[in-house]
């Protein structure tokens, strides 16, 4: 009988369950709804793992309070490998800075990797007098407190990284607040009103159509999607950088051999010609970085949007 036990102790323990992981459907649990952007990674990166496990990764949706709903589902889900959160930058590093969450970003999380990272686009309207940084920079400075500019909502990342660049150029401007990106680009489309910083998968479209003028970009380095277009870093303000990232994460005490073999068939994702091109269609770059860089860029993403909420004011929409 004590035999028996101590083979089911084995059989049950973490490192077993490492080692013969997956052997049923893993479910990515996504915080929005179906056909967006991050519903969009999600199910590609299903697809290749799908490939590489021999095992069904599926997509969930679980929208609602933000993307809290499906953060705290992950947090409070069994640490067993198959139930993983499509980890999204706002939930994780900034909806904790405006409001109580019944998640800890640090404490609930083993973080696995970063898949892709998506930087930012300063989109003007086509009748804006400005076609680069500098102009643009001038002209709002000549005209304080006057000129509107566009977001996807209160204390969404267009939103904060309009006021960190606002801060960092001195300037002031008057925060027009839309009921998400879509209507906010349709509006600088429709030169309704002036500037947005959309994301590069808003930007790219109208961008390609001639729609919308785009002035500079907020990556480290310039974007493969717009290999012209300088950054704001390059533009005279160095240093300045804001984007936003979707990656994988597992509730805290998932067993570490799960996460490494999650990682480690990411990281030959990264080297995928087929995977990059499919991400690429997203507006997004490939990142695949290990789950100790991914924590280093949650810790300094953490600081920097906390003192991005004060600074604003921002609350939850």
């Amino acid at each position: 009988m004590r035999s028996i036990v101590i083979f089911l102790l084995i059989l049950f323990s973490p490192l077993s369950l490492g080692q013969s992981w997956p052997n049923r459907p893993v479910k990515i649990i996504v915080p929005f709804s179906a056909g967006g952007n991050t519903d969009s990674i999600a199910r590609i990166t299903a697809d290749e793992l799908t490939k590489t496990f021999g095992q069904t990764f599926i997509v969930e949706n679980k929208p609602g309070a933000n993307g809290a709903i499906a953060t705290n589902f992950v947090a409070k889900s069994a640490p067993d490998g198959y139930t993983l959160l499509l980890a999204v930058l706002p939930q994780m590093a900034v909806l904790p800075a405006m409001t109580k969450t019944a998640y800890d970003p640090v404490k609930d999380f083993h973080l696995i990797s970063i898949i892709a990272s998506n930087e930012f686009a300063l989109v003007v309207a086509n009748n804006f007098p400005a076609n680069n940084l500098k102009d643009f920079v001038s002209y709002i400075t000549a005209r304080p407190n006057t000129i509107p500019y566009a977001s996807a909502g209160s204390g969404t990342l267009s939103h904060l990284t309009t006021e960190l660049f606002n801060t960092r150029a001195k300037l002031n401007m008057v925060h027009v607040p839309y009921k998400g990106g879509a209507p906010a680009i349709a509006d600088v489309m429709g030169e309704q009103v002036p500037m947005y910083f959309a994301n590069l998968a808003e930007a790219n479209q109208p961008f390609k159509s001639s729609k919308v003028k785009v002035l500079a970009t907020t990556g480290l380095k310039r974007s493969a999607l717009f290999p012209q277009i300088p950054t704001i870093a390059e533009s005279g303000y160095p240093g300045f950088h804001t984007s936003t990232w979707n990656g994988l994460a597992a509730p805290t005490g998932t067993p570490p051999e799960i996460i490494d073999k999650t990682y480690k068939a990411l990281k030959a994702l990264a080297q995928s010609p087929e995977f990059i091109s499919r991400m690429h269609t997203l507006g997004v770059d490939v990142v695949c970085n290990s789950p100790d860089e991914f924590n280093q860029v949650l810790k300094q993403d953490l600081i920097k949007w906390a003192e991005a909420v004060k600074m604003t004011g921002a609350t939850v929409n």
